[in-house]
């Protein structure tokens, strides 16, 4: 899984592979950008799991660099809460000072960008696995919520309808999955460019991939799914009529 509060530049998260096809896209040179970082301490782990902090960062991507008191009206807390959960998160590298000047003593943070990743959970400990459980639970929840706010106060106008969603399965191998998910970071790098070349007419798009692995054929007492008669259409979701991509039954 991985984790990325901030919203990017090109040049500061993952890594990609150039596309002819979108040359638009695609940074001329060698690749500057870091490799993904693991982030397996667990210290750092239980400081991201607080779900105020998760707020925070959700914040700051989604509406840039903001003051703890900007943070604290936002979120319904008081300065000091969110003075000490910024200092926290500064802690362990996930925010971070802008240095921009403000007014009189005021201090603007941001979120730092990048391509952070957690352990396998086969690489997890006991108790590493109760903090990561408890983080993806916050998380979850945390976009869902968002997710169906941001649904009902759409306005009737184009970005309305600026809510594409896919469910579909498709029969892979543990490697290929991992290919996958590389190809789809790749292709979220590819669409990101500094503030200076992105058109005005552009928002902020939160983009989310989440994808797990269905019960083994023979602990559900089922048939594999290739054995299904209808099992092909799964891979290939229809188009309902909003836009949105669907499940075929």
């Amino acid at each position: 899984m991985a984790q990325e509060p901030g919203a990017t530049d090109p040049a500061e998260s993952g890594h990609t592979r150039p596309d002819p096809a979108k040359p638009e896209h695609t940074a001329p040179g060698p690749d500057p950008r870091p490799a993904p970082v693991e982030l397996s301490d667990l210290a750092a782990l239980k400081a991201l799991a607080q779900p105020r902090r998760q707020w925070m960062l959700q914040h700051l991507t989604v509406h840039g660099p903001a003051t703890s008191a900007t943070l604290a009206r936002a979120l319904g807390l008081n300065t000091g809460a969110t003075s000490y959960h910024l200092r926290e998160l500064a802690r362990y590298g996930f925010v971070e000072e802008t240095g921009a000047a403000g007014h009189g003593r005021e201090r603007w943070w941001r979120a730092i960008p990048g391509d952070r990743r957690f352990p396998p959970r086969s690489r997890q400990s006991p108790e590493m696995r109760l903090v990561m459980d408890e983080l993806n639970h916050h998380a979850y929840a945390a976009d869902l919520e968002l997710f169906e706010q941001l649904q009902r106060d759409a306005a009737d106008e184009p970005w309305a309808d600026a809510f594409p969603y896919s469910r579909g399965t498709i029969r892979l191998t543990l490697p290929e999955l991992r290919e996958f998910f590389e190809e789809y970071i790749a292709l979220l790098n590819r669409y990101k460019r500094p503030e200076a070349e992105t058109p005005a007419d552009a928002r902020t798009v939160l983009t989310r991939f989440l994808a797990f692995p269905a019960q083994a054929a023979s602990a559900a007492g089922a048939p594999a799914p290739d054995a299904s008669p209808d099992s092909a259409s799964d891979s290939a979701p229809d188009t309902a009529d909003d836009g949105r991509e669907t499940e075929t039954p």
